[in-house]
């Protein structure tokens, strides 16, 4: 019967069946996020095989009637830490008032730059968006407003996805297949946006550091491909609203970063806000605040509505 579940399993895996492994609710450490009656969809397959970080959950909200609209959560940790459930741990009342608010949440994972630099990251990321768009149907959510929500690389993620969208980056496709689904709007939480300007002392001798390890090479070393993955390469008028926030005290993505994206969305006249948080960090509790969520709300009820 083990042997008959296991190639059952891989049978669907290989003709693109959506899987559902069925595995426990997400951890102990975030459940006060889900309201109750939060409807968990764990560990779906969202690219047809078995690897691990090709993985994706779906919270739907109490009481959900219809096909409601979608926040995709990125998750950080410098392109080569951390899972899908990372970062919710300190922002349980801003999932929570999403999920309140009759907003979905997709949680997607992405392969580490340890094991696949870029631009594999990118590449899981639209997979699993047009994982969500095809699929819309079967788990209740709108395929025609989903916004896209990220945390230092997962901000950088969600914007670089977003930006190249209507850029015809070839590179960034996944098989080859041309995405489908549209970004209604990008929240970006100390996201880079300039891999050119990350660090200012770097040396073309630099490898270790969590850019280099993403490239596959020093930026310096390798402009082309820091370009090709700062999403402010891609800024132009078409690009969807951005709700940007930044910690004033950041000691590893700079607040620039998020000035230098504010300024390129101004110059293309794209819908945006910055707001940056007095004396917080890179991340936690600071950015979990009352005032925080409700002009977040306010932007998803803007973009998603």
């Amino acid at each position: 019967m083990k042997t008959l579940s296991f190639t059952i399993l891989n049978l669907l895996l290989l003709t693109g069946v959506a899987v559902c492994q069925q595995l426990p609710k997400p951890p102990e450490t975030i459940k006060d996020a889900f309201p109750a009656g939060t409807t968990f969809h764990s560990n779906i397959a969202y690219a047809g095989d078995t690897v691990k970080k090709h993985l994706l959950d779906i919270y739907l909200p109490p009481g959900a009637k219809g096909n409601v609209p979608l926040v995709i959560w990125v998750h950080g940790g410098g392109w080569m830490h951390n899972d899908k459930y990372a970062d919710m741990s300190y922002m349980t009342g801003t999932i929570r008032t999403i999920l309140e608010k009759g907003y979905g949440l997709a949680s997607i994972d992405y392969r580490h730059s340890t094991t696949a630099i870029f631009p594999a990251q990118i590449q899981d990321c639209i997979q699993a968006v047009q994982f969500l768009h095809d699929h819309a149907g079967e788990y209740k959510i709108d395929r025609g407003h989903f916004a896209l929500m990220g945390f230092s690389a997962g901000g950088h993620l969600a914007s670089l996805l977003a930006l190249s969208l209507n850029n015809q980056v070839t590179a960034f496709y996944p098989g080859g297949r041309k995405p489908t689904f549209a970004i209604r709007g990008v929240v970006d939480f100390y996201g880079p946006s300039e891999f050119l300007l990350f660090y200012g002392n770097m040396l073309p001798t630099q490898t270790g550091d969590p850019v280099s390890i993403l490239l596959g090479a020093s930026p310096l070393v390798r402009p082309d491909l820091a370009k090709q993955a700062s999403p402010a390469t891609y800024v132009d008028k078409a690009d969807p609203p951005f709700f940007i926030v930044h910690g004033e005290k950041d000691p590893d993505v700079p607040t620039a970063q998020s000035y230098l994206l504010k300024a390129w969305l101004d110059l293309a006249k794209v819908r945006n806000s910055l707001t940056v948080v007095k004396d917080a960090p890179h991340y936690g509790p600071m950015f979990d605040t009352e005032p925080t969520r409700l002009a977040l709300v306010g932007f998803l009820d803007s973009t998603l509505r």
